[in-house]
């Protein structure tokens, strides 16, 4: 069977002997406090074992809207922002065609991510290359008031009853969003689109296994039953009472931890080889960032694209200030081959590779750099992952997430709520006028003349 591996031998000589053994009590604490629902923030534990309870009846109805919309649009565009998009985008990027919105297969919609931002252009643009085609839209926002993405919904919606209709926007606009309140439910009752909920007992970054991501990946065109069968196979192998030893997220919640306390490390970068994997890294960073970065601790979250970021960022990485450490994602067998030509004149001195798989260059590049930053003091961390699809993406997914719900346990803190994402909120508002923010709006113009 596929699985993905753990290898963290190159993180463990920077620790003292027995450091990353030292925190099996702290990791297994965690283990039972999640299972048992004693931590902070156990209202928000429905991911823990979502994999193994989701059901064929409910992949199947998730699958018939996405054929739907499939049969109906050429174009999708998926609405939300933060966790409400990030896991879809990460699948379906790291599954697909690096070129797939340039190549028309008459077989795929392409999919588009709006509601993220709140760029003029951007969405301007948007709105423009979608004039004159059959687009639908999948509106992902459990209160409906998100600014960014119910600004986006509102243009988009307009659009799409203009071009179709009112009665064909209605059915190829979906709503996944709360059970039975939020401004986005309201919408969908009034207008009679279909709706997916977001389970209350599933945050945002946690949510890429609900019809959040689900929905999306279906109409991508890629299977969410393997997607869901490699997740649903990683709960099983990282389950309480599988031996610490034994249990990949576990040890990597260990090792981390143990890097961040004991040797200094405050920096963790994604790093991996594959450019399909650039969004995976993104939505990576949100699941540890907003989960761990709180009351004053927490280890940052940077990603990086090797070997392209090696000519901007290898430089720091290699003799910057010592406090980071790497997470490398190797993907031990790509989906395509392509060998190096040989070529006569020979001008460029890359004769040598001539008949050699690019991807044995790639992976060459790949361990000599995580030899020379070892060497130059970063601590690696490396999970293999045999090969991108849907199964050992799925399980990717969830051995992040069950890794990310031990290690903020370990480092005391609620891993599962976000305070700190309101505050930028509250002074746009106020700059804004919103109804309701008149004092905040007061005293923010008050300061801004007094630091004019």
């Amino acid at each position: 069977m596929k699985t993905i591996s753990l290898d963290i031998t190159k993180a463990k000589q920077f620790l003292a002997e027995g450091a990353v053994k030292a925190y099996e009590p702290k990791v297994n604490e965690a283990r039972k406090a999640l299972e048992e629902g004693t931590c902070p923030g156990n209202d928000f534990l429905g991911w823990l074992h979502l994999p193994t309870s989701i059901t064929p009846e409910f992949l199947h109805e998730i699958q018939d809207c996405a054929d739907t919309l499939r049969a109906n649009c050429e174009a999708i565009v998926v609405a939300g922002i933060g966790g409400s998009y990030l896991g879809a985008r990460a699948v379906i990027e790291g599954l697909g065609n690096s070129f797939g919105w340039l190549v028309a297969d008459g077989k795929n919609p392409v999919i588009l991510f709006a509601g993220n931002n709140i760029g003029e252009d951007y969405l301007s643009e948007l709105t423009e290359y979608l004039k004159g085609k059959k687009f639908g839209v999948i509106n992902i926002s459990k209160s409906g008031t998100t600014t960014e993405t119910a600004l986006t919904f509102r243009l988009l919606k307009k659009q799409c009853e203009d071009q179709r209709g009112k009665d064909e926007a209605r059915k190829v606009i979906v709503a996944v969003t709360d059970a039975t309140k939020g401004a986005a439910r309201a919408a969908a009752t009034k207008e009679g689109y279909k709706t997916f909920v977001i389970p209350d007992n599933v945050g945002g970054r946690f949510s890429v296994l609900t019809p959040v991501g689900l929905l999306p990946i279906a109409c991508a065109g890629f299977d969410i039953t393997k997607l869901v069968g490699g997740a649903a196979d990683m709960e099983k192998a990282c389950a309480i009472d599988v031996p610490f030893e034994q249990n990949p997220a576990a040890i990597y919640a260990a090792v981390r931890n143990a890097l961040y306390a004991e040797a200094g490390k405050k920096i963790e970068i994604m790093v991996n080889y594959q450019p399909k994997l650039h969004y995976f890294s993104e939505w990576w960073k949100q699941l540890y960032g907003e989960s761990e970065g709180k009351d004053g601790k927490g280890i940052f979250p940077a990603s990086c694209d090797f070997t392209t970021d090696l000519h901007s960022m290898g430089q720091w990485i290699q003799q910057g200030e010592r406090t980071i450490y790497e997470t490398v994602i190797s993907v031990e067998q790509p989906n395509n081959k392509l060998l190096f030509p040989s070529d006569e004149e020979n001008l460029d001195g890359l004769n040598f590779l001539a008949g050699k798989r690019v991807d044995e260059v790639n992976k060459m590049a790949e361990l000599g750099t995580r030899l020379a930053h070892v060497d130059g003091g970063v601590p690696n961390i490396r999970i293999s992952v045999p090969v991108l699809d849907e199964y050992c993406i799925g399980q990717l997914i969830y051995f992040f997430e069950i890794a990310c719900g031990i290690s903020g346990n370990v480092l005391g803190v609620n891993p599962f709520n976000q305070p700190g994402v309101e505050a930028y909120k509250k002074n746009m508002f106020a700059l804004l006028d919103k109804p309701g923010y008149e004092a905040d709006s007061k005293a923010i113009k008050e300061r801004l003349a007094k630091e004019a």
